[in-house]
């Protein structure tokens, strides 16, 4: 049975989004404000409503433990607030200044992640009130961000419909079409459930979208990690050059088939495409052992990553693109990145930090030589 107790119309507009504390409920509005009501008799608390906001507030959401709440606007900004007394804790502008459509605690209070109409997500400390990492969706703008139960990883929902994971650093592990289109919603079952084939503990996640449907997933962790490092390396080889496929057949003592492959103008992504008939037809080696050789290195090469015990350096890895960097450039705040992304961020954004959100002191861009060797011997390293 359902039974309306009560009802509540003090928002001069739509409402977006509720949400509820252990003592609490939360709205926010079209109107620009967030309300707070006491769920004893659902008597509006004397500090509310919060105001700052300047244009529609999308979402609201509480901290585990009640005490802060996060709201999101189309003015760019993600702002915290103490719900005992409505003081504004932070006001923490999405490096973009594109607005911000949702917002979502880590289980552990320690994070907020905040998802923009422009397909960029933040990652905040949620205590320092500072910038961790951020990143952003190929397409659309994020509607829906969920946490896993444990915190160890989040997923993103976009309005093209497509469900991104992404781990505890930024780094986008899977991304998965999951509606055909926009999604709504997505959230994480607290109950963990095994795989059913390896005994492993995964997360039930379930998304809904506005193709009518709701659909439910099963997400391991250790199987997306595994994934996601293959299609990097994967990645790398395929940015291969002629050069670089000859280098290689060398170090497999293959360098009689030096000139076979620079005459068909073999680079990585042909590399990895090749097959047994490609490489007697196309390629004419005749010789059956030669072909069974050069297939084996290929394969090789292509499960290579699941022997490595680690990922990519952290280091490594751009915080704009979340990808390893070719040509790393130092910024005036400290931090590296790809220069041709930070050149685009430079040149489309406000001049900020990626990672601070602070204004950036100039826009030079120095290279990270140093950071560019290191990367070179690491990837000398794991890709003979």
């Amino acid at each position: 049975m359902v039974k309306l107790i009560h009802t509540l119309a003090d928002h001069g507009d739509d409402v977006n989004c509720c949400a509820f504390s252990f003592s609490l409920l939360a709205t926010c509005s079209l109107d620009k404000t967030i309300r707070l009501y006491s769920l004893r008799d659902f008597t509006e608390l004397p500090h509310s409503p919060l105001k700052f906001h300047t244009y529609a507030v999308h979402c609201c959401c509480f901290s585990p433990s009640g005490h802060i709440l996060a709201s999101c606007s189309t003015d760019g900004t993600t702002v915290l607030w103490n719900t005992e007394n409505g003081q504004m804790l932070a006001v923490m502008e999405q490096p973009s200044g594109s607005p911000v459509r949702v917002c979502q605690f880590s289980p552990d209070s320690t994070c907020l992640a905040s998802g923009a109409a422009d397909g960029t997500v933040v990652l905040w400390n949620a205590q320092s009130y500072k910038l961790y990492r951020c990143g952003s969706v190929k397409d659309g703008s994020l509607a829906a961000c969920a946490f896993s139960p444990n915190g160890s990883f989040f997923v993103t929902g976009s309005s093209c419909g497509d469900l991104t994971v992404w781990d505890d650093k930024m780094r986008c592990l899977h991304s998965e079409k999951a509606h055909d289109l926009g999604i709504t919603c997505c959230d994480f079952s607290s109950q963990p459930v095994s795989d059913g084939e390896q005994g492993l503990q995964c997360s039930r996640l379930a998304s809904c979208g506005q193709d009518c449907q709701v659909r439910i997933w099963v997400v391991s962790l250790t199987h997306i990690l595994a994934r996601s490092t293959e299609d990097q390396l994967k990645q790398f080889t395929e940015d291969w050059s002629e050069e670089d496929v000859s280098t290689w057949l060398c170090a497999q003592d293959l360098k009689d088939l030096v000139g076979i492959f620079k005459m068909n103008n073999i680079d990585g992504k042909e590399l990895l495409n090749l097959t047994k008939e490609s490489l007697a037809d196309d390629l004419k080696i005749e010789s059956l052992g030669l072909r069974s050789k050069v297939l084996r290195k290929i394969e090789e090469l292509r499960t290579k990553v699941k022997s490595l015990s680690s990922g990519i350096p952290d280091e490594f890895i751009c915080p704009i693109t979340r990808e390893l960097m070719k040509d790393p450039v130092i910024a005036s705040d400290g931090y590296s990145y790809e220069k041709e992304a930070m050149e685009n961020w430079i040149s489309k954004k406000k001049r900020t930090s990626p990672m601070t959100n602070l204004v950036l002191p100039s826009a030079v861009l120095t290279p990270n030589r140093t950071l560019k060797m290191a990367i070179n011997r690491w990837l000398e390293t794991h890709q003979k």
